[in-house]
């Protein structure tokens, strides 16, 4: 597996948290997050079931251009 490293949260100083990357095999985004409150998940969970091996994450808008350049660097060919 290949990822390429988009970026992190500029405001996350020494911590690792949230970052970006894409998947150069896959085009798949991997996102690293901040695991949403109880409040975020129950309402996330209306509208879509959380299986075990899944969860919900949150980052901040801030991070709006790392995901717009992950989105253009993973668009199907």
């Amino acid at each position: 597996m290949q990822l390429r490293f988009i970026g992190k949260d500029p405001e996350s100083g020494d911590h690792g948290c949230p970052a970006v990357w894409v998947d150069e095999e896959t085009q798949d985004l991997v996102i690293q997050g901040v695991k949403a409150d109880t409040e975020t998940v129950a309402r996330t969970i209306q509208d879509s079931p959380l299986p075990d091996h899944e969860a919900v994450i949150r980052l901040p808008q801030r991070m709006i251009p790392l995901l717009k350049e992950a989105l253009d660097g993973a668009e199907p060919q």
